[in-house]
């Protein structure tokens, strides 16, 4: 059902610092940053073998993510696995009882399709379901 680890999301305060570090001194590539209104965030993408790492800075408190770090902090946000078919692993996902937090797909960073899991279905660990954009069906 999962092929790989997409991306490892990580919530921050100041996009710019937060690049600055890891593009500075871990030496990741930037492949892409954009803002992704939907999901109430500036996202940046950075290259770690054939996965990433996603920072990402709320555009207002009252986003998913500025409410992540009222509460907890930066830090790690969620784990993000890639999928051939995201409208049939969400419906596999379904009929094994995981509570979805999207019944469907929607628009991600660079076009992706994407969907989240919620944490408590997942032991814990807030879970996002991608399907790149080259592979979407």
């Amino acid at each position: 059902m999962l092929s790989a680890i997409d991306h490892i999301g990580i919530a921050v305060e100041d996009i710019d610092a937060a690049l600055a570090l890891y593009t500075g001194s871990f030496e990741l590539p930037l492949v892409d940053r954009e803002t992704v209104t939907a999901q109430g965030v500036e996202a940046a993408l950075l290259d770690v073998g054939e996965s990433h790492v996603e920072l990402v800075a709320p555009l207002g408190p009252d986003t998913p993510v500025g409410k992540f770090l009222a509460r907890h902090g930066p830090g790690l946000h969620h784990v993000a696995y890639r999928v051939d078919d995201i409208a049939q692993t969400l419906s596999e996902l379904a009929e094994a009882g995981m509570e979805l937090i999207d019944q469907q797909a929607r628009t991600g960073i660079r076009g992706a399709q994407v969907a989240f899991v919620r944490p408590a279905s997942t032991g814990g660990v807030l879970t996002e379901i991608v399907q790149p954009a080259a592979e979407v069906h």
